[in-house]
């Protein structure tokens, strides 16, 4: 990373009134967690899924429930056990101690499922899950808007086959299956609320800030959902970027910073960057 680069972040950082971090699935890479990139990386993670051909679009998608819900079951049900073992890295610590420092505070937009933000420690009322959450449940019907916690829920899964070895969880209004809420592909049938709820204490709190600097972390062009709430920021709240990215980390203007690194090593050289200050 180029030392004026780091510096400059570094300053950006310093004088900002709130930090808005804005995180995609690559954060979570430095936490052994897949970031599905392109089928290769997909079918790596999930083998029985490749050898049936099955692409992550056709098995991310409300249907699954309904024609294979022990497939279904079976990858969610692995992604709900791997995302509760999972250890967040270090550089989430760093991230919620630099929305601490803030005179303002700090907010957090992510297009990840997996709760990890929440198990490093930063407040749950200050984060927006625009794609919802795997650690929540919604009836596949819907028969009502009800979510509940799956906290409860016993994963029991063949993961050679990546089906769901237990009784099928089921809505307990209704009786019909469950599933994550999740927004999915082609997916008519997601319940917004809970994300809805969080995007909009995001907006009131942004109302009120000057100053925001957005820390987007892990973030591409493939699904761009992060970049578009970032661009969002800047062009709404006068907002400085500092974008970090191995493959693309290129930013819209000299006053942003763009690094060419993945989550850990480029929040540790800009924490390190930071405090030397």
């Amino acid at each position: 990373m180029d030392p004026r680069s780091l510096a400059h972040a570094a300053e950006i950082l310093d004088q900002a009134d709130a930090v808005v971090v804005a995180a995609g699935a690559g954060i979570g890479v430095d936490s052994g967690l897949p970031d599905f990139r392109g089928d290769t990386g997909f079918w790596n993670a999930y083998p029985a899924l490749a050898a049936a051909g099955l692409r992550f679009a056709e098995i991310a998608c409300p249907d699954s429930f309904a024609t294979d819900p022990e497939l279904a079951w079976g990858f969610y049900g692995h992604r709900l056990d791997l995302y509760r073992r999972t250890v967040p890295h270090a550089g989430f610590d760093i991230l919620r101690r630099w929305t601490e420092r803030a005179p303002a505070g700090g907010f957090v937009f992510t297009s990840n499922v997996d709760g990890q933000f929440q198990r490093a420690g930063l407040a749950a009322g200050r984060i927006a899950e625009c794609h919802g959450s795997i650690h929540w449940l919604q009836c596949t019907r819907p028969c009502s808007d009800t979510l509940w916690p799956a906290d409860e829920l016993v994963v029991e899964i063949d993961a050679a086959a990546c089906r769901w070895r237990a009784p099928l969880p089921r809505c307990p209004r209704c009786g019909a299956g469950a599933r994550p809420n999740i927004l999915m592909f082609g997916d008519g049938a997601w319940l917004p609320g809970r994300s809805a709820a969080q995007l909009d204490a995001l907006a009131g709190w942004l109302r009120g800030v000057r100053r925001p600097v957005v820390v987007e972390i892990g973030a591409g062009t493939a699904v761009p959902s992060v970049r578009h709430f970032t661009h969002q920021v800047l062009h709404e709240h006068d907002g400085c970027l500092i974008r970090l990215n191995p493959r693309e980390s290129r930013v819209p203007g000299a006053l942003h910073v763009g690094l060419a690194a993945g989550a850990l090593d480029g929040l540790l050289a800009l924490d390190a960057a930071l405090a030397a200050g």
